[in-house]
Formats: structure tokens, sequence, C-alpha cells
């Protein structure tokens, strides 16, 4: 599939870093705005929100004196979650189907390898790419944003590292506690000299295990605490959590990057098991301290909506994992990805053009819409994105008959790490991309689509959902998947198309 030129709009120099494809005849989607909870932003410029910031536009772009109205606008905060598509893996490995409310079609596609092209330097850069499915009208859409590659991302900072770890009586089971304290093990080794390492667990009451402790010399200290990790009682996690960042706030370094790593099944049961109360304790030390949360969730029984709004309020994501193949990616590759940042606060804002199209609709993201007329506004939280990463948003977009010309524009806005200046990067969409179909786009497309309609698939038993455009059976996802997996050759494709054919087989 051609991918459209990516018009920059902004001279950016500082730091920074959608697929819905169709398949088979389904029912349509007809959710014609993305609005924010509490209510959709006003209209503003098009066919790109206006910026105040300096501009470099292309000669050629068109200026339109047409506002849309605001259900042209879709806002939403960047996401890098992945929990909801390992939990479901987990779930039915297990043989059992998850249970809808768990399942984000977002996590789900951001769970694989994206071909978008990387900016040069800092900064994101925009791919906005479509094809039209089987129903008339009605064509998917991909946004995607990206990163520079994490190997080019430089010397990172040093980093200063809190876990908090469960040790309540559930995590006794096999691939919980265990699995943790094996990952932690092989990071260990794999952290720098100038790291530091606190450790906390958390059952009942919470400890201080390790207070913050420099890896040069001390690795020895370290594995010792680790190894000595053993479940006991209850899991009172508003006490680890409050434990954890005092921890991490007492250990705090000048010149790192502070993080608190929370590894639980998230099922609390005693103490404060409130979850607002909770989020408030962390969004405290969020807000004086910057320390942001990367939830690791575990176990069979896993409590997914406490640890995803956990890391929400936290600025951070969640990943979930299942064996020690996940745990040693997500300790030994993704976590040290993250201890570096390179763009905070980050909204996404994709205004469609009321000439060509008729509705649209956002996939995913429930809770992290934005009201448009925040999207500038930096005082309202976005993403905390690092090098090496891919956001990929998706959207149902039905045209209107005969349309031709633009169709979108896609815009991205973040805050740089340090100085806290803002920065936009944009990209553009029109009529030529619906000449392609789902199946001649690329694979790394096809992948994403059948991921974001194998979601589609397993959210079918929630009633705040609509099936998407297109939407098609588990055995002709599990037929496309399988073909994909074996000319991809790789291993989550692979991954992906097991768990499909699991789900078929209990359908069947």
């Amino acid at each position: 599939m051609e991918r459209h030129r990516i018009r920059h709009l902004l001279a950016v120099t500082a730091l920074g870093g959608l697929l819905l494809m169709g398949c088979g005849q389904g029912a349509t989607g007809d959710n014609s705005s993305s609005k924010d909870r509490s209510g959709s932003g006003g209209a503003t410029g098009f066919p790109a929100p206006a910026y105040s910031g300096e501009t470099d536009t292309d000669e050629d772009d068109e200026s339109r004196d047409l506002a849309p109205s605001p259900d042209h606008l879709s806002t939403f905060a960047l996401d890098v979650d992945t929990a909801s598509y390992g939990y479901a893996r987990r779930t039915l490995a297990d043989g059992q189907r998850p249970d809808p409310s768990t399942i984000r079609p977002e996590e789900f596609v951001n769970s694989f390898r994206q071909d978008y092209e990387r900016p040069d330097g800092n900064g994101f850069s925009v791919t906005v790419d479509a094809a039209r499915t089987d129903e008339e009208d009605w064509s998917l859409v991909r946004v995607g944003l990206a990163t520079r590659a994490a190997e080019q991302a430089g010397e990172r900072p040093p980093a200063a590292l809190t876990f908090v770890i469960d040790i309540s009586g559930s995590m006794s089971e096999p691939g919980r506690l265990d699995l943790a304290q094996h990952s932690l093990g092989v990071m260990t080794e794999r952290l720098r000299d100038d790291d530091s390492v606190a450790i906390v667990t958390f059952s009942d009451e919470a400890e201080t295990v390790l207070p913050m402790t420099r890896l040069g010399g001390n690795r020895d200290e370290i594995h010792d605490a680790i190894d000595g990790l053993e479940p006991t009682y209850s899991t009172n996690l508003a006490a680890g959590v409050e434990t954890g960042y005092g921890t991490a706030v007492e250990g705090l370094r000048e010149g790192a990057t502070n993080r608190v790593v929370l590894v639980s099944d998230a099922l609390a049961n005693d103490g404060d098991t409130d979850p607002d109360s909770i989020l408030e304790r962390i969004d405290g030390a969020r807000r004086e301290h910057g320390i942001i949360l990367f939830g690791i969730g575990v176990g069979s029984d896993y409590g997914d909506a406490l640890m995803e709004r956990l890391a929400d309020k936290g600025d951070g994501h969640t990943v979930y994992v299942s064996g020690e193949d996940d745990a040693e990616q997500v300790f030994c590759e993704q976590l040290p990805q993250n201890i570096d940042l390179t763009a905070r606060d980050a909204k996404a804002q994709v205004a469609f053009d009321p000439e060509t199209v008729e509705r649209f609709r956002l996939v995913g993201y429930d809770n992290r819409r934005v009201a448009d007329d925040d999207f500038r506004d930096d005082r309202v939280d976005g993403g905390e994105v690092g090098p090496g990463h891919t956001v990929t948003a998706l959207y149902a977009v039905r045209t209107k008959p005969g349309a031709e010309g633009h169709l979108a524009t896609a815009t991205v806005r973040w805050q740089d790490p340090e100085t806290r200046a803002p920065h936009e990067e944009s990209g553009q969409l029109d009529t030529d991309s619906l000449d392609n179909t789902l199946w001649n786009a690329t694979p790394h497309f096809q992948v994403t689509a059948v991921a974001a309609y194998f979601a589609d698939a397993l959210r079918k038993g929630d009633d705040r959902w609509d099936s998407l455009p297109g939407a098609c059976g588990l055995t002709e996802l599990s037929d496309r998947a399988e073909e994909l997996a074996k000319r991809t050759e790789d291993k989550a494709v692979r991954q992906l198309a097991e768990t499909i054919a699991q789900a078929k087989h209990l359908d069947s």
C-alpha cells in the first residue's frame, strides 16, 4: 500500500518519539463521533487545527474557511498498554473465554511490531493509511505514530527503579512470584552500574526490603533480597503503593529517571481497597515528583481494571506476563526501554473532512478520550512515550458517495520531557488511499487488521460494544492469522494464530 507523504507542520527540534481493516460482510458501526465522556470540544481550524507555534507548511497546502463541527474531531491521549491482549492469551490458553469487559482493542493492536517510518531525530513520525472494506462506503483507517528507534536514542540517564512486589498468598501460584523473582534476577545483571534499585513488598502490610541501592558493587545484595521473597497473607495493595512511592521519593535521584514498577495480580482484598483512594496516593506523588508507574500484571486471576487505572493515573502503562519468555521480554527489554522518556502528555487529534466523510468511529481508547478543546491545553494529561515505541489508532470511516480529495488530518502534540515546550507533527490522508483493499495491504497492515477483528470477536458479549464494519468470524480470522504467521515468520504472529485457534475451539 502506498504510504502517503507526511507533511511537516512544525519545525520540531525537541525530544519526543490506525488501522482498521475489514473482512467479510458484517454489521456496520454507526457512531458518528468520538466525543470525550465529559463532552465534546468545540470546532477548530481545518484541515489541521490551528497551532500558535512556528510552522513550516507545504506551499501546496490548501487553507479552508470551513470549520468542522465537533463531530468531525477525534481526540485521545496516547497509550502503549498491551496488558489486555496478554491477559486474553493467558485466559484462552487456560480454556476459558476472557470477560468482554477486559478486552481493549487498542491493546491488541499495539501488541505487534509496526513498520512505520521513524523520525530521523527527536519527535514523532505520523503515518496515515487506509483501505476499503467489503461494506459499501466503509473504509478502515490507520493512524500510526512512531518515535525514533531505541538504539538511536543515545546514552540514557541512570535509572532509579522502585519495585513494589505483591507477596500475598495468591502470588504463590506458579507463574506469579516465582516468575517475578526469575525475571528480576536476570534484569539485575543487565542494568548498568550507575542504575539504582529499591524493593518494597506488600501482603497485609508493606515493607521496604531494600532501600534505593546502586547496582555497582551491590548486585549480590540485590539478588539476596529478590531470592528471599516469599508469599504470605492477604493483598493490601494500597499499603504497597503508598510505601512504594514513599521509598521512591526517599531515594529520588537528580538527573535520573525515577520509576515505580508494580508487580501484582492486582486483587486487592485488604486495607483500603477503594480504587479512587489508591489512585489519589499515586496522583500526588506523580504531580509533585514526576514519578511514573509501570504496571506488570501476573496470574490467572488478575485485577485487570484496577491495574490499568493505576497505571493511567500514574502516567505509565501496563503489560501482562504469563511465562518466562514474556517476563524476560518485559523486564529485560521493555522496562529498560521505558527508562528513557521522549514525550510527555502526548495527545492525538484527527480532523475528518466533513466534505468527504459522513461518519467515523475511533476503536478502543475508551478511557483515554480527551475533550476536543483540551487538545492544546497542556495542563490536561496525555500519555508518556519513550524511544522505540509505536502507537496505532484505529478508525472505521464511512465516506460520502463519490468522495474525492482530502479525508483527514492527524496531528500529535507532546511536550519536551525536560523543558515542557510543546511540539506538534501532522500527517494527511486523501481518497487515493481507498484504491486498496485489506488483503492487498502489507503483512504488517494485515496483522493489525486480524488483531483488531479478533478483539472485536471477543468483545461481542459486551452490551456497550457495536461490531466493527466488515467483522468476520473466528474461522476466517484463524485462517488469515495462520497464513500471516507463515509469511512473516514472526513469533508474535504465530502466537496470535494459536490464540485465535484456541478461541475458535472454545466456540465449536
